[in-house]
């Protein structure tokens, strides 16, 4: 043991202290043996920093920091370095502001548009997450703190997120949900791992042996902590038996107490205990600040701006961009004012500066004739706002409209109920349609919508969330000053129906099936011919570019990428593999590799990419390993999942493998989205769990506060339905009430790990007493335990 004389110095109620936090966002420290806390904040795409007394949430102010743009805006730029210097730009602000760990990158994979946390997460591809987050995790710890990969794993709905069991099977498990996280784990030895609120088959992922332990410590080789998610500890023993180290925020004690009880009892020994307290500390050491730091914001506010320029995808150009110089514009819709640059939640950044399109516009050599809002920005149907965009309209030679998803759709807490913007903004766009004007439209939303008026506009300048200085690098592509080389990180459906999991997604209740499989995204729509608006790495460039002269060896592939127009440019060639199986189903094809390469003008470059240990592979659950699987594998290199430039085939040389009679031919043809419970059970090898709620079973602590709707106490009933109006009602005012979206998903467990101390577990349990309709009994016993807690304290 590295520590194992300061542990031995340690008195037990010592040790079990450092496994949980002291308040909300640090941990305790031991004064009289030199062992200080740790401070964390979240920190996906900048420094969330609040006060002692702030909140998960957002709710309460953080100290100015630079907004980057998040990270499904970054996963656009396919660049792995620019990526690294977002990391360590963020490393840097922590490092100023005392944070030892940073809670971030975000990387779930985006299984379905609706999820209202898409915008912090990558991408649908786990090779594309794996790598982005790498880059963001060497580059915050360059700077001497921790980063925190986040949610571990399979955690991909919002709605009743802290109750809901994802239930996967393992091979789809392995291939998409976990292979980011290994990637990240394997290339940047993250310190730290969150894990997520939800059961994986069964399983709370807090407390999974086979997560934790099984396949991070021995699987991947990590050597950090993990911590749990704000309140996502269902059981402090189990978590720490398994191998979680740090339960978050405090319980006040109230988890302590806990874990003492179990050593006594022999439930765990407190050998395990000071395992995880030196592992533990090993962490703690390495992320000490020392002396004071100062960051360059204006330097960050540009690095913001270079990071949203790599980002922004042209979807659409009718020769309409670049603009030319002394364009007479009209710019239209409330974004231009006061620009959609992020999402909401625990993510929210107190932006050190903001520009908007309105403010910054004068810098450029355009004829700005005027501004109008165009909508309500909450959806609320105005025509005089359209007759006023129309009527500026007319006067200008390109319309600049800036649209998007608004506030409440893109939010921490809660799921999109579609995939449509409102409708305010889609009556906008028919008005000013039927005006001769070219309109260039600029969106702002973090994951696929609707895009039915596709064909009432000449260009669409995709920004997604952008940060801080997303403004001026919009502007920037759109006069020609940048040349855009963002390509799609996600695929864009025609309509929602299209999708893969359109009936499997979200799980209402108990579970979420994910019945499609490994067929997420490009590997549902291109193995089954799905027609797409727009592709998986789609992106359009004002230059051209030739692919040529492919060469494939053992090793890797080479080929030669020609800049064929007249102006320099960035392209992203996409390497797919893809393999012709009767043994094992698979995708026709999955990204395995990228290159973003910069040309001049008529300039061409070889371009490498290298096969790795994922170019081939595929998990055996017999073997419970990744395998290769003997023969010829096609090997194809596209500017798009759609747009394959050139391919070839390469045999490699691997192992025989047995078809398992057990996965359904659909699963083979990749027609997935009618999948039957027996089709279902041959997947996963095993009976479904119940999938709805026991509405005749009193309520537990594991249940949601959703659940009061059917529960057997009239108060606990009027007290959901005042909670889900008082929901309702913040979203009709476009600013959804955070700590009622937390409210209404969490279960009742979470009212004593987010109380702060205040309410102990054994006072949840007196609650739910009440909630099931024992009220004189579970009173009573609830002020027993109130009192006993405070002769405790």
């Amino acid at each position: 043991m590295k520590y194992r004389d300061l542990i031995t110095k340690m008195t037990i109620e010592e040790k079990v202290s450092l496994l949980a936090g002291k308040d909300f966002w640090t941990t305790h420290s031991i004064e009289r043996l030199n062992i200080p806390s740790m401070a964390m904040a979240d920190g996906p795409h900048g420094v969330r920093k609040q006060a002692e007394n702030g909140d998960h949430l957002g709710l309460v102010e953080g100290v100015k920091a630079t907004c980057f743009p998040t990270s499904a805006t970054m996963a656009n730029s396919w660049n792995v370095e620019i990526c690294e210097r977002i990391g360590q730009g963020l490393g840097q602000e922590a490092v100023a502001s005392n944070v030892n760990v940073l809670l971030g990158p975000g990387m779930n994979i985006k299984r379905n548009p609706l999820c209202g946390r898409n915008f912090e997460y990558f991408s649908e591809d786990p090779y594309l997450s794996g790598k982005l987050a790498a880059a963001y995790v060497r580059g915050i710890q360059s700077k001497g703190v921790s980063a925190c990969p986040k949610h571990f794993a399979a955690n991909n709905q919002e709605y009743l997120r802290m109750t809901n069991d994802s239930v996967v099977d393992e091979r789809t498990l392995r291939e998409i949900y976990m292979t980011g996280f290994e990637i990240a784990v394997k290339e940047s030895n993250p310190k730290t791992i969150m894990s997520s609120y939800n059961k994986v088959n069964g399983e709370y992922a807090n407390e999974s042996e086979k997560l934790l332990r099984d396949t991070l410590i021995d699987d991947w080789g990590f050597n950090g902590i993990v911590v749990s998610d704000w309140g996502g500890s269902n059981d402090h023993v189990e978590g720490v038996k398994n191998g979680n180290h740090l339960e978050m925020p405090t319980t006040g004690g109230d988890s302590d107490y806990q874990l003492l009880e179990a050593i006594k009892k022999g439930v765990i020994t407190e050998s395990l205990v000071d395992k995880r307290v030196e592992e533990y500390l090993d962490v703690l050491f390495s992320v000490q600040i020392q002396g004071e730091h100062q960051v360059n914001y204006e330097e960050h506010h540009e690095l913001a701006r270079k990071a949203a320029e790599e980002s922004i995808v042209l979807l659409k150009n009718n020769d309409t961009l670049p603009l030319k110089p002394h364009t007479k514009i009209s710019v239209i819709g409330d974004f231009a004012e006061t620009p959609r640059y992020q999402g909401a939640g625990s993510s929210l950044v107190n932006s050190y500066k903001l520009e908007s399109t309105i403010e910054v516009i004068s810098d450029y050599e355009l004829d700005y004739i005027g501004y109008v809002q165009g909508y309500d920005r909450i959806g609320r149907a105005d025509s005089n706002k359209i007759n006023d965009a129309v009527n500026l309209a007319e006067k200008s030679d390109v319309i600049l409209l800036y649209i998007g998803l608004d506030d409440v759709n893109e939010v921490e807490g809660y799921d999109r109920e579609h995939m449509k913007i409102p409708e305010n903004q889609v009556q906008l766009i028919e008005a000013l349609a039927k005006l001769p004007q070219p309109i260039v439209i600029v969106l702002s939303c973090g994951a696929p919508i609707d895009m039915l008026w596709n064909d009432r506009c000449d260009a669409i300048v995709h920004g997604y969330l952008p940060g801080q200085a997303g403004a001026k690098a919009i502007l920037n592509v759109m006069v020609g000053k940048v040349n855009p080389s963002g390509k799609l990180s996600e695929s864009y459906p025609y309509e929602y129906k299209d999708l893969s999991n359109y009936n499997y997604y979200p799980g209402l209740e108990k579970t979420s099936e994910y019945r499609e499989g490994l067929y997420v995204g490009y590997r549902y729509f291109d193995t089954n011919a799905v027609d797409v608006r727009y592709p998986f790495g789609y992106g359009l460039s004002y230059t051209s570019f030739e692919y040529s002269d492919i060469k494939i060896d053992s090793n890797s592939v080479r080929f030669t990428i020609l800049n064929t127009g007249d102006m320099q440019g960035s392209e992203i060639s996409q390497l797919y593999v893809g393999k012709k199986s009767k043994a094992i189903y698979r995708p026709l094809k999955e990204l395995k590799g990228f290159k973003k390469v910069y040309l001049e003008p008529g300039e061409s470059k070889e371009v490498v990419i290298e096969f790795d240990d994922k170019s081939f592979r595929y998990f055996d659950i017999n073997t419970m390993k990744f395998q290769v699987e003997d023969g010829d594998y096609e090997i194809m290199i596209g500017a798009s999942s759609r747009d394959i430039r050139l391919s070839g085939t390469l045999y490699v040389k691997g192992v025989e493998v047995i078809r398992d009679t057990n996965i359904s031919k659909r699963y083979f043809s990749g027609d997935v989205q009618q999948i039957t419970n027996e089709e279902f059970e041959g997947l996963l090898g095993h009976k479904l769990p119940d999938a709805d709620w026991d509405r005749t079973k009193p309520l537990g602590l594991n249940d949601s506060l959703t659940q009061m709707t059917y529960a057997k106490s009239r108060l606990a009933r009027l007290a959901i339905k005042i909670l889900l109006t008082l929901r309702k009602r913040s979203f009709k005012k476009g600013k959804p009430n955070l700590n009622i979206l937390f409210l209404t998903n969490m279960p009742f467990r979470a009212i004593a790990k987010m109380s702060g101390g205040t309410v102990s577990m054994e006072m949840v349990g007196n609650i739910v007493t009440i909630v099931n309709g024992h009220f004189f009994k579970g009173t009573s016993r609830l002020i027993k335990s109130w009192i006993w807690l405070g002769r405790r304290g």
